[in-house]
């Protein structure tokens, strides 16, 4: 069953290629993609797929799951941290909620965000050559 998900994982991301950034952070004046905006782009290949996401919290955990409804599932989680202002722990949820996701499907995203804040220049890595297809094959 897990093989299946993730020939359909495989597929999905075939699909979706790079998400665009369409949302401007006005502190570090950075690009960065919106949750909501991501899951909009999502939910189509995620229908076609026959597959569901899920992004609970439990345990103090932030969690991205996508269930195939053939069976199977995948998730990524991040532990929240300790924070007793609503405002603030909300804004983490979304953070994490993005990145969890982010995250398990391996999509195409440029942390502009974060390298800014250390002063990191991003540069295009070296192309590396998969063998992921012989892995689901076999």
């Amino acid at each position: 069953m897990k093989n299946n998900i993730y020939n359909k994982l495989y597929k999905l991301q075939s699909e979706i290629g790079a998400i665009s950034k369409d949302t401007t952070n006005s502190f570090y004046k950075s690009k960065y993609f919106d949750i909501n905006t991501l899951i909009k782009q999502l939910q189509p290949l995620l229908e076609k797929n026959n597959l569901v996401l899920l992004q609970p919290i439990t345990d103090m955990q932030v969690k991205s799951i996508i269930v195939d409804l053939d069976g199977g599932s995948v998730e990524s989680s991040m532990l929240l941290p300790d924070i007793q202002d609503p405002q603030k722990i909300g804004s983490a949820i979304t953070y994490y909620r993005r990145y969890t996701l982010t995250s398990l499907l391996a999509l195409q995203a440029e942390d502009d965000d974060a390298n800014s804040t250390v002063g990191y220049k991003y540069k295009n890595p070296t192309p590396v050559k998969s063998n992921l297809d012989n892995l689901l094959n076999n």
